[in-house]
Formats: structure tokens, C-alpha cells, sequence
């Protein structure tokens, strides 16, 4: 008799968050196949797809779950979900990488760019967060602000003469859309977005339960569980495209990523519905958001220095993100007696 509350009460949103995490991954990764190959059907060029579809692609996940949290009332999940991302980006998935493959990238003007716009989009999003909300018009203008970037990148990389067969090369290896028929493709974009918002559906009720079973805020769920899962694509993908010696494009991605989840996902969610100050107040304000900021200023001054990410720094870069993780939750975990 006592399985049943048991089972309603802890495991029942455990296994929805896990469904949600598992539709997120298959149907993230079925949306970004199909639309590669729909827009090199239609003839955009392989810079376009990279700059535009993969990065809108692999962030997704994370604009759907933040999105309809806000919508649900759940606005301190979505912002955790970003601050919580960029953080695992660096410390978790740049580690690993670096445990398994080492990290040599060349220090470029198109690396510096990407690096030097992931911090002024960590702090134009502390500054945003000191305000009563994050409104319509905030929204509109980080919207405008990420295309304004990706023109700018887009006519830079143009201008340096980037041989585009080489990234047409790198796309194919790391992305490999096999479809036969545009037909296949279209179903498979329908099923993918169908499956991302059904995963998100899924992930934001169970962790609304699981964060109400444990007593801790529903931003602690966003900063770790639904962080690490809606980053678990970078996580996969950033692996194999290291083991391929893919560095510079995994590097960019990951920090291209950072500047995404900040302008895209909380510029479309505050488009659609204004964030609150009471989303962000107390923990994300006053620790979350400079644990970010922290982190993306000393991976910035160590691989400008370093010019490498080895075995023993990405060791070190977990040991954090672990520590940190450990030390949200021992701080917030009240389980109900």
C-alpha cells in the first residue's frame, strides 16, 4: 500500500523527466538531420546551414523547455535551464571532450569574436536580470541583436575566404542526413518537432513535481537535471566531432551555443511572454549568474594563455561542475519528513 504514494510521489515525475529527456535527444536530433538536408535541397549553402539551422538546431531543446515553462508559470526553470546550460556547456561537456580527446584549437579572429560576444551576452544578461523583468521589447532586441551577430559572422568568414568545402565536409561527417526520398526528410522534421515539444512537455511537468517532492526551488531543477539534459546533444555530439580532431568547429559551436541560449532562448521566451523578476530573484541573481559569468571569464583567460584544453584541466572542469551541483542541492534540499 505505501508503494503507490511512493511510486506517485518520487518515481512517477523521475520517469516522466526521463521520457522528456529521451524524445528531446531523439527528436532534436531528427530535426536538425532533416532540415540539413531540406535546405541543401533547396541550395543554401554549407556556411548558412552551419551559422543558421545546426545552431538553432542544438539549441532547440532548451527554447522549448524554457519557453513553455515561463508559459506555465514555471519561469524560474527556464531561466535556470539557461544559466544552467552555458554552465554545463564549459565545465561539462568541454571537460569531458578534453578528458578524451585533448583540445588544441587555433586562436583565430573567428574564435576571439565568438568568445569575446559569450561574454558580453553573460553580462547584458546580469544587467537584465537587475531590472523588475525581462520584457517584450528586451526580448525583440537580443532577438535582433543574435541575427545582427550571425550576419556579422556570416560576412566575416565570407571576407577571410573560408574554404566552404571543407565545412560542407565537417557538416556531413557530423551530421550525415540519410534520407533518400524530401518526402522522408519532411515526415522526419514533423516527428522531430513533434517529439522536442512532447519531450518538453514532459520534462517540465516532472521536474515541477520533482522539485515540489524534494522542497527545493524549481530554478535548482533547471540549473542541474534539465541543464545536463537538454545538453546531453553538445555532450554527444562535441565527443565524436572531438574524437574526428574537429576541435575549432566543436570550440565554436559550444561557445556559438552559450551566445544562442542567452539571446534566442530568453530573447524569444520574454518576446512571447515578459519574465518576471521573481523567475530570477534570490539564488539565480545572486549566485547562479556569477558562477556563469566566472566560468566563462576563467575558460576564456586559460585557453588564450594555454592555447589548449588537456586531460588534467577538463578533469579539473568536472570536478567543478560535480562541486557545484553537490552544493546547489545541499543548500536547497529540504525532503519532506
Amino acid at each position: 500500500m505505501d508503494f503507490i504514494p511512493l511510486f506517485h510521489t518520487y518515481i512517477l515525475p523521475l520517469i516522466f523527466m526521463g521520457i522528456g529527456i529521451g524524445l528531446l535527444l531523439k527528436g532534436g536530433d531528427w530535426t536538425v538531420n532533416s532540415a540539413v538536408f531540406i535546405a541543401q535541397r533547396f541550395g543554401l549553402s554549407p556556411m548558412v546551414v552551419g551559422f543558421t539551422i545546426l545552431a538553432f538546431g542544438t539549441s532547440l531543446p532548451e527554447l522549448i523547455v524554457s519557453l513553455l515553462a515561463t508559459m506555465r508559470g514555471s519561469g524560474g526553470i527556464a531561466m535556470g535551464n539557461v544559466i544552467g546550460s552555458n554552465i554545463a556547456n564549459i565545465l561539462l561537456v568541454l571537460g569531458t571532450c578534453a578528458v578524451f580527446a585533448g583540445l588544441r584549437p587555433t586562436i583565430n579572429k573567428s574564435l576571439l569574436r565568438d568568445i569575446t560576444m559569450m561574454i558580453i551576452t553573460a553580462f547584458l544578461l546580469l544587467g537584465l536580470m537587475y531590472g523588475d523583468e525581462i520584457s517584450r521589447v528586451a526580448g525583440f532586441m537580443m532577438v535582433a541583436f543574435l541575427l545582427a551577430y550571425i550576419f556579422y559572422q556570416y560576412r566575416a568568414s565570407t571576407r577571410q575566404g573560408i574554404d566552404e568545402k571543407e565545412i560542407e565536409k565537417e557538416i556531413e561527417e557530423d551530421v550525415n542526413p540519410n534520407f533518400t526520398k524530401p518526402l522522408f526528410a519532411y515526415g522526419f522534421l514533423a516527428l522531430g518537432l513533434a517529439c522536442v515539444s512532447g519531450g518538453a512537455e514532459c520534462l517540465v511537468r516532472g521536474a515541477e513535481d520533482f522539485a515540489g517532492t524534494l522542497g527545493v526551488p524549481q530554478a535548482v531543477i533547471g540549473l542541474s537535471i534539465i541543464a545536463i539534459g537538454t545538453s546531453l546533444p553538445e555532450l554527444s555530439t562535441s565527443i565524436i566531432a572531438a574524437k574526428k580532431g574537429h576541435t575549432d568547429m566543436l570550440l565554436g559551436n559550444i561557445i556559438g551555443s552559450n551566445v544562442f541560449n542567452v539571446l534566442i532562448i530568453i530573447g524569444i521566451t520574454a518576446s512571447i511572454t515578459p519574465i518576471p523578476s521573481n523567475a530570477y530573484a534570490g539564488q539565480l541573481l545572486n549566485f547562479d549568474i556569477w558562477v556563469m559569468i566566472a566560468t566563462c571569464l576563467f575558460f576564456t583567460a586559460y585557453l588564450l594563455i594555454a592555447k589548449n584544453l588537456n586531460a588534467v584541466i577538463g578533469a579539473l572542469f568536472l570536478a567543478a561542475y560535480i562541486g557545484y551541483n553537490v552544493y546547489i542541492y545541499a543548500i536547497n534540499l529540504s525532503v519532506p519528513s
